[in-house]
């Protein structure tokens, strides 16, 4: 997928990843973790390393995607409405429930419109937004599960921010076939993009278009 620039892979973004006293990561760890960062995410969505868990797996590396439309128009960016984070965990001894010895992770937060209040069905479309975009980039996975929830917080006294926040949550992980997780990452940014409500690649919003 063409867009930003990928991001850079350097020897202390692996070293970070240790939970261990290793070494040095696992080839087929790095292997991995280099596919994910070479993704080339579509112009509206900011990506950037971001600090794994720890203790989840003996090796553990992450990035955070923000979905911004401003970016693509060149305009000064907003606090997002929608972000989401993706975690690589590798166990070499591998897990039972992983099915494999690598797991993904993610979590995507968008904010949800007034309509969108109370739709029954909103979890079941939140949920399709991310099978559908492993099925577009073609990542082949197993053991796919998780949940999507809607959230609603709301401020009192001296909080800055909106009186009301009105969110869905979507959690999920599954197992990747193959250390190639190109095809991951970018079916993560299409997830993102589709909870941010991006138009598909090269269609201008209704809003935007000119005779």
């Amino acid at each position: 997928m063409c867009g930003a620039p990928r991001l850079r892979i350097t020897q202390s973004d692996l070293e970070s990843s240790l939970v261990s006293d290793a070494p040095a990561p696992p080839p087929e760890f790095q292997q991995a973790v280099t596919s994910l960062r070479a993704v080339r995410p579509r112009p509206e969505l900011a990506l950037a390393p971001l600090e794994a868990p720890p203790r989840l797996a003996p090796w553990t590396w992450a990035f955070s995607v923000e979905a911004d439309p401003a970016r693509s128009r060149g305009d000064e960016a907003d606090e997002p409405d929608t972000s989401g984070r993706l975690i690589l965990l590798h166990d070499p001894a591998g897990q039972d429930a992983w099915e494999g010895t690598f797991r993904l992770v993610c979590f995507v937060q968008a904010r949800l419109e007034p309509e969108q209040l109370g739709d029954e069905m909103l979890p079941v479309v939140g949920w399709s937004w991310l099978t559908e975009a492993l099925e577009l980039a073609g990542a082949e996975h197993v053991a796919l599960g998780g949940t999507v929830t809607q959230t609603s917080s709301v401020r009192f006294g001296d909080i800055a921010g909106p009186r009301r926040d009105d969110d869905v949550e979507l959690r999920a992980s599954w197992t990747p076939v193959g250390i190639d997780l190109s095809r991951h990452a970018e079916a993560f940014c299409g997830l993102v993009a589709s909870a941010a409500g991006l138009p598909p690649v090269g269609v201008l919003p209704l809003a935007r278009r000119t005779v």
